[in-house]
């Protein structure tokens, strides 16, 4: 059982985390902006499916084989950023008169498996989970790995509140926007950009030390 202190010093740290926007929130907000409540919403469960995932495998130590290879992290990492690199010429290159199908075309489910993807492959999820849970596990107090567990657990709990408020919050300014072309033609640019830049950004990630 995990310490009630170091329990509230892990909420307090995490939600501060959480609301520090990063790639994660960046990516859901681009899509509320972009296509809509749904499809944010629909993100967000991707985002904390993939982070899910990486908080068990980090639970039960397998991105300790992640990280100590070398070769195994690169692959993983750019594979993540031409992934996201792809999705965004995809956008830029969209027809211009086409923004409105071409958002359409996206169905929930694409948007669903993109999330997942593209936070399973970004490294840098993997390096937060190993690094941060291990810091308030205890232990005198059992299970090492169910302590893990749990506070991942609890992490992605508090990640899809946090990330469902980004998605509604901006989903409810863009809606009203929506219908309005210029406003189209610069949310497709805007979301393009943004995932190149997050392709970069994964690219430009350092190798474990």
């Amino acid at each position: 059982m995990i310490d009630l202190s170091k329990l509230y010093l892990f909420v307090g740290a995490a939600i501060a985390l959480l609301l520090i926007p990063g790639p994660a929130v960046l990516y859901i907000t681009t899509r509320s902006a972009t296509q809509g409540r749904v499809a944010g919403l629909v993100s967000v469960l991707a985002i904390e499916t993939a982070n899910l995932i990486q908080a068990v495998a980090a639970g039960l130590g397998l991105s300790a084989i992640l990280l100590s290879s070398a070769l195994a992290f690169d692959v993983v990492k750019y594979l993540g950023a031409a992934y996201l690199i792809f999705l965004g010429i995809r956008k830029l290159l969209s027809p211009e008169n086409g923004s409105e199908s071409e958002i359409k075309q996206e169905s929930l489910r694409q948007i669903y498996w993109q999330g997942v993807a593209i936070n399973i492959l970004n490294p840098k999820t993997a390096l937060f989970f190993f690094a941060f849970l291990p810091q308030f596990v205890d232990p005198a107090r059992g299970n090492v790995v169910a302590q893990n567990l749990l506070l991942g657990m609890i992490f992605v709990g508090l990640a899809i509140v946090t990330d469902s408020l980004y998605a509604l919050v901006i989903s409810s300014f863009a809606r009203t926007l929506r219908g309005n072309r210029r406003f189209q033609t610069g949310g497709r640019y805007f979301a393009g950009l943004v995932y190149v830049g997050l392709g970069i950004t994964t690219a430009l990630t350092g190798a474990k030390k």
